[in-house]
C-alpha cells in the first residue's frame, strides 16, 4: 500500500508562534488549532484565511468539540467552554493550583471522557499528570510522574489509548476500561532525537506521530511496526490530525518556539494526502 499520496503542502501563512492541536469538525467549520502560547484559537476558512480567536487565557493548549454543540479548550491550568462553536469560552474547571505547571496537550475516549495533561513551564521531569475528566466533570489522576504530557487517541473501537509523555523516549498504549487507563506498555520506540509530540489514529487503527525538532511525521500500524515517514520543512513539528472532505488529509501543525535559526514556514499548517482515511473526531460528552 502507498501510504503518502503527496509532498507536505503548506496551507496556511506561519500564523502561530506555536502551532499545536490541530482538530478537523464540521461543528467549526473544518479545521481548528490553537497558538498555544498566545492563548487562542485558529480556525482555518475555506478560502485559506484565518480566524483567531482569543480564550481570555495565557495558554489554550488543546480544543474539542463538545457533543451537544460549541467546544472545550484547555487553559493554563485547568478547562473552559463555549456553547457556541465561535463563542469566547467562559472558565469551567481548575485543574490545579501550582503556578509552575501549564497545560499541555488533551483528547477525549469513546466514551465522552476528556484526557488533559500537562508539564512544567521549567520542564522539570515527572511532576505533570494525565487527567481524566467525566463529562459530568469528575477529575482523577489517570497518570501519574509525566514529564511532557502530549498526544492522546484511542482506537477505532477505543479500546486502546495512545499517548506520548515526549521525553519517555516513545508512544504508549493502554487499555480504555469504564474507570479509567490500564495496562500501561510501550507502543513504538523511536531514536534519541526524535520527541514524539502530538498524535492522531486513522479509521484502521494505524497511528501518526508528530516527530518534535527533527521535523518528521511517522506511521505506525496497530503493532506499532513504521509504514511510512514524511519530512516537512520546518523543525519544531508539534502534532497531526486527519479531516478534509475525504477524511484524507493528515494536517501537521508547526511552532517557531525559541528557535534558534528562523525559518520562514515555522508556525504554518502543512496538509499530507494520505490513503487511510481519519475517522470523526471523538467529542467531549459534557
Amino acid at each position: 500500500m502507498t501510504h503518502v499520496h503527496s509532498a507536505p503542502e503548506q496551507v496556511t501563512d506561519a500564523v502561530a508562534y506555536h502551532g499545536e492541536g490541530p482538530v478537523w469538525s464540521a461543528s467549526w467549520g473544518g479545521l481548528r488549532f490553537v497558538d498555544m502560547l498566545a492563548g487562542d484559537l485558529l480556525t482555518v476558512r475555506d478560502d485559506g484565511g484565518v480566524d483567531r480567536l482569543p480564550t481570555g487565557s495565557a495558554v489554550a493548549a488543546f480544543v474539542r468539540p463538545r457533543a451537544d454543540g460549541g467546544y472545550v479548550v484547555g487553559t493554563e491550568r485547568g478547562l473552559a467552554t463555549s456553547d457556541e462553536p465561535d463563542a469566547v469560552p467562559s472558565p469551567w474547571l481548575t485543574l490545579w493550583r501550582h503556578e509552575g505547571l501549564r497545560m499541555n496537550e488533551g483528547g477525549c475516549d469513546a466514551a465522552g471522557n476528556l484526557y488533559a495533561g500537562n508539564m512544567a513551564y521549567d520542564r522539570s521531569p515527572e511532576v505533570a499528570s494525565l487527567y481524566r475528566i467525566t463529562p459530568g466533570g469528575d477529575v482523577t489522576t489517570a497518570v501519574e510522574r509525566v514529564t511532557t504530557s502530549n498526544g492522546f487517541d484511542v482506537s477505532p473501537d477505543g479500546s486502546l489509548a495512545y499517548y506520548n509523555d515526549t521525553s519517555a523516549g516513545g508512544t504508549d498504549v493502554f487499555d480504555v476500561t469504564d474507570v479509567g487507563l490500564r495496562n500501561r506498555r510501550r507502543f513504538a520506540t523511536v531514536a534519541s532525537d526524535e520527541r514524539p509530540d502530538g498524535l492522531t489514529v486513522d479509521s484502521a487503527g494505524n497511528v501518526w506521530v508528530a516527530l518534535n525538532r527533527v521535523g518528521k511525521v511517522r506511521l505506525y500500524s496497530p503493532e506499532g511496526a513504521e509504514l511510512a515517514t514524511v519530512d516537512l520543512p520546518v523543525r519544531l513539528v508539534t502534532a497531526c490530525t486527519l479531516g478534509g472532505e475525504d477524511g484524507r488529509d493528515l494536517f501537521v501543525t508547526t511552532s517557531k518556539e525559541k528557535l534558534d535559526d528562523p525559518e520562514p514556514e515555522a508556525g504554518a499548517v502543512f496538509r499530507i494526502r494520505v490513503e487511510v482515511p481519519g475517522r470523526p473526531v471523538r467529542t467531549f460528552g459534557g
